[in-house]
């Protein structure tokens, strides 16, 4: 899942925002505004309602952010880096560049989450109790007790023993821990996701069917969700297991065509180097260093009256929205990191300058030749 917009970085985690927040960040509102606040506290102007509900959603994404932020920050506590946070329809994602070394940092890092959500809630009930007391206004404190109740919820719901959840994380670190074997570890957790998320179909599909209430379609949305990461993280654990191992060297493309840094964008799309099949080429300087990542789709897109005019350098996507590895590092682990599209080539670098790229159609003929070589009888 990949930011629409970032809003910026917070202890120097990239925070990015997609687009399906509004849709959820809508729901939220217009429930709170029409529904929950307005039958607790009828007869108010309608514009209070929907202040309320507002600023409570807000308040709700920033409960999300910490629970996500807290994930970045133990991973990175635990020799994790981290890519950015995502916060999206159905919560938000830490995108992390590797995977927990131990069980113990797998049972810190996913068990974190659910704990700050619960420390909210009761920081909320808190809140709201405090409020009463202090005779606020009966909507103000109906709006912080949903803010208790949600992210209590949240906590809960993210506890249940199923992949993709933290609870998921929670019990692939037991069953680590017990097997020693990461990736049975993993297979059991993603059945236990995929057991989970046709539970919640199931039931949301009797519940629409006896009652008519979009919640069991929300429920069931929910439960494919789930079924569709738990199934994802499955398949990709699997080829973790086949390319364990495996430097990057050994799948990249050597030596690839390359744009020098000041091209004109006109040279460019005339070049005879650039009319190949490819969609996209690393941008280097005058020592052979990465800069950037052309796409030919950025190209095309410069006016053509422009096109004398424009370098490379200025439709290019910069190093730093580019993922740059070193050809001893490890495809297993930089596997979750890589995206379809042609803006999300990896750059392979040794010693500072460019010497192969990397696409998941390389990572897929190396699979298919690890698989056929491992398979009997095959050579």
């Amino acid at each position: 899942m990949r930011a629409t917009f970032v809003m910026g970085r917070i202890a120097g985690v990239r925070i990015g925002v997609h687009w399906s927040v509004l849709l959820i960040f809508g729901l939220i509102a217009f429930g709170l505004a029409q529904g929950r606040l307005a039958d607790a506290y009828p007869d108010q102007p309608v514009a209070v309602y929907w202040v309320a509900g507002f600023l409570a959603a807000v308040v709700f994404f920033f409960s999300l952010l910490a629970h996500e932020l807290a994930h970045a920050l133990v991973a990175r506590r635990n020799g994790i880096d981290v890519d950015d946070i995502v916060l999206w329809l159905l919560g938000g994602a830490a995108r992390m560049k590797s995977e927990a070394a131990t069980p113990a940092a797998e049972l810190r890092i996913a068990g974190v989450g659910p704990l700050v959500s619960l420390l909210l809630g009761g920081l909320f009930v808190l809140t709201a109790w405090v409020l009463d007391v202090a005779a606020a206004p009966g909507l103000v404190v109906e709006a912080v007790a949903w803010l208790a109740a949600i992210n209590v919820l949240l906590a809960v719901f993210n506890s249940v023993p199923a992949a993709p959840l933290d609870g998921g994380r929670l019990l692939r670190a037991f069953l680590w821990w017990r097997t020693g074997d990461r990736l049975k570890a993993t297979a059991g957790a993603t059945t236990a996701g995929r057991v989970f998320g046709w539970l919640l179909v199931l039931l949301g599909l009797v519940l629409f069917l006896g009652s008519g209430s979009f919640g069991g379609l929300w429920l069931s949305l929910v439960g494919w969700f789930l079924i569709a990461a738990a199934t994802a993280e499955g398949r990709q654990a699997q080829l973790r297991g086949v390319l364990s191992g495996v430097p990057v060297r050994d799948a990249m493309t050597p030596d690839p065509i390359t744009a020098l840094t000041g091209l004109i964008v006109a040279d460019f799309l005339a070049g005879p180097s650039y009319r190949k099949r490819h969609s996209a080429f690393p941008v280097v300087g005058e020592a052979g260093a990465p800069v950037g990542l052309l796409t030919l789709e950025g190209a095309r897109r410069v006016p053509w009256d422009s096109a004398e005019k424009v370098t490379v350098d200025e439709v290019m996507v910069p190093l730093s929205q580019v993922t740059v590895v070193g050809p001893q590092d490890s495809l297993a682990d930089l596997l979750p990191r890589m995206e379809s599209g042609a803006h999300n080539r990896v750059l392979v670098a040794d010693g500072g300058r460019l010497v192969g790229i990397l696409t998941l159609s390389d990572v897929s003929r190396t699979v298919t030749w690890l698989m056929d070589f491992a398979e009997p009888g095959r050579r």
